[in-house]
């Protein structure tokens, strides 16, 4: 079966518009009380007024910054030596690894492969990737601690990304510079395990079968003629 993705950004009034599948662009939502004090392995009080409820679905759409894309539920899964053309790295959804990562605040050594993680997001966790080359041992150290024991969180170094550090969830990216930046907070209470952004409301993070010090390994090379497209289909 077919399934589509398109990208949708917050405007300043807080209302959402729709761009094309493929289109890239970043949300102009003014972000409102704002605050400098941000408590490392802790979401502020900033951040805690980001929590999602019925009223307000999807608090990351206040987050300066987010970019939203809509992929649909029920991704197809692709065996462990298919590659997915994911037409950003880190991907923020698509179709993915039966296996997923280990989510249960799991800080990964190496570079992990993106259908894995995918599949991670898909269950609700906020991936947090680095480029080890751009981000110092400190910020490290306090991304670290956003994710050590915390469950529906993962972290994992991704060399030669575009920005120093990238946070996801399912459909939903934020990029970043230094690992001080409250915005990292204010994202994980708005997504990890959000039931309406979730497509698998309540499903575990727990994968005991997973390798959390060797993980399968991250590819960087582009994929090929044989990657499976994000419709699934070819």
């Amino acid at each position: 079966m077919k399934r589509g993705s398109a990208m949708r950004v917050s405007d300043n009034s807080g209302g959402v518009r729709r761009a094309g599948a493929c289109a890239v662009a970043v949300v102009a939502a003014t972000l409102a009380g704002c605050s400098a004090d941000t408590i490392v392995g802790k979401a502020t009080a900033t951040a805690d007024s980001f929590a999602p409820s019925a009223d307000n679905r999807d608090p990351s759409l206040q987050i300066r910054g987010v970019v939203v894309t809509e992929i649909a539920p029920g991704q197809p899964h692709v065996l462990p030596t298919q590659r997915v053309a994911y037409p950003s790295i880190p991907p923020v959804g698509g179709p993915h690894d039966a296996q997923w990562a280990a989510c249960t605040g799991v800080v990964y050594p190496k570079a992990l492969r993106t259908e894995n993680a995918v599949h991670s997001m898909e269950h609700g966790a906020v991936w947090i990737a680095y480029d080890p080359a751009k981000v110092s041992a400190q910020d490290q150290a306090t991304l670290r601690a956003k994710v050590t024991d915390r469950q529906y969180t993962l972290m994992s170094p991704i060399p030669d990304m575009d920005h120093p550090i990238m946070v996801q969830s399912w459909g939903h990216q934020l990029a970043l510079d230094t690992a001080s930046d409250e915005r990292i907070d204010q994202f994980v209470v708005a997504l990890r395990e959000n039931p309406y952004t979730t497509p698998e409301v309540g499903a575990t993070c727990s994968s005991p079968l997973f390798d959390r010090t060797d993980p399968p390994p991250y590819d960087p090379t582009p994929p090929g003629p044989d990657a499976v497209p994000m419709s699934g289909t070819r």
